[in-house]
């Protein structure tokens, strides 16, 4: 969750239980998936007992931070790998009561590619570990933010972790 960094700043917010003391502060913006799912505005709602000031509005993903720095949302449920977390004036609050199960990058693949591909197995195993919600955040703002093509920065990512990019 991200509250407008001056707000949760000037109230020395760092967790969600920090800014569930306050009551009908919250104006809430959320991806409509967030809205249904039983890990999501549930899950915040029952396990902090925030009283939104009215009803959390549903939007599109890619509209939360221009509603979020626009006031029309005081907060908003954020991804830990967005590359915009890294450039605005936000505060990220901590789930200290654990509301959400953590979100790992897993990789899945075929039996049948790992069989069938050469060196696809060793590939995939260089990468484990790599991907990080901070590398992911830098990432995504590269493309995001910079409007870097996707492979331009996952080119420079394999480079820099020192994987052969031209296999």
């Amino acid at each position: 969750m991200v509250a407008q960094g001056a707000d949760a700043r000037s109230m020395n917010f760092e967790t969600l239980s920090d800014a569930a003391h306050v009551m009908d502060r919250w104006s809430l913006g959320v991806g409509y998936e967030f809205e249904q799912r039983p890990d999501g505005l549930p899950a915040l709602t029952k396990t902090y007992g925030f009283q939104w000031k009215g009803r959390p509005r549903s939007m599109d993903l890619g509209l939360l931070y221009a509603a979020l720095q626009q006031g029309q949302v005081k907060m908003i449920a954020a991804n830990a790998t967005d590359g915009l977390l890294s450039n605005l004036d936000l505060r990220v609050l901590r789930d200290d009561r654990h509301a959400f199960p953590p979100y790992e990058v897993a990789v899945a693949v075929r039996q049948d590619s790992l069989r069938g591909t050469l060196g696809l197995r060793e590939a995939l195993l260089e990468l484990s570990g790599k991907f990080t919600n901070s590398a992911m955040q830098k990432l995504n703002q590269q493309v995001d933010g910079e409007h870097r093509s996707v492979a331009e920065v996952a080119r420079g990512f394999l480079k820099a972790a020192k994987l052969d990019v031209d296999r």
